[in-house]
């Protein structure tokens, strides 16, 4: 005996029903793993420059300590993020900065990016935008890094670096939502005040 063409209909009519409605799950899903995988958690990670050389008085290198010590910062910071490692690295056009930030960059094979110390406001508006997800170093100076990670949201009571201070390490993570934190570690030979 055949069934009546309405029952047919009925059934074909559930069968599309539950085809959309799989389809709109599925783009939502979709669109949800976008959505949070394009505000994933960026990390950027300060550093001030190694120990300077004394000469020359207007532009120094690194000392020979400062050379350990970007050797140290490179083995500390080339699997810094265990997928990846670090995504972009950022420097001030001194050689005593270069010269720390290099060894990273070029174990990494990155270019080496130079940013001006003096607009702190629009070159970590600039990082933060670029490298979104992403872990990045920024190598700067002892009088520019609290202005840098205060420009981030990242905590106002980073206390002053001193001259002869070079062992600090500041991780800021700056979540798609939430607070940003900020972590300090120490890195080579220790600095005693």
């Amino acid at each position: 005996m055949r069934k009546p063409s309405s029952d047919i209909e009925r059934r074909k009519r559930r069968r599309r029903r539950r085809i959309q409605v799989v389809i709109i799950y599925t783009a939502i899903a979709v669109g949800l793993a976008w959505f949070f995988e394009s505000q994933a958690t960026t990390t950027v990670i300060f550093v001030r420059h190694a120990e300077k050389a004394a000469m020359p008085a207007d532009n120094p290198g690194l000392s020979a300590a400062g050379q350990r010590r970007a050797a140290e910062l490179k083995r500390q910071l080339v699997d810094a993020d265990v997928v990846a490692g670090v995504d972009a690295v950022y420097s001030t056009p001194f050689r005593r900065t270069e010269e720390t930030a290099r060894a990273i960059a070029d174990a990494l094979d990155l270019p080496l990016n130079s940013y001006d110390a003096a607009d702190t406001e629009a070159i970590m508006e600039n990082i933060v935008k670029v490298h979104k997800g992403q872990v990045i170093l920024v190598v700067g100076h002892s009088n520019t890094l609290p202005a840098l990670m205060g420009n981030m949201g990242a905590s106002k009571r980073v206390p002053a670096i001193a001259e002869d201070e070079y062992d600090n390490i500041y991780i800021v993570s700056i979540p798609w939502f939430g607070k940003t934190k900020t972590i300090r570690l120490r890195y080579g030979e220790p600095y005693i005040p």
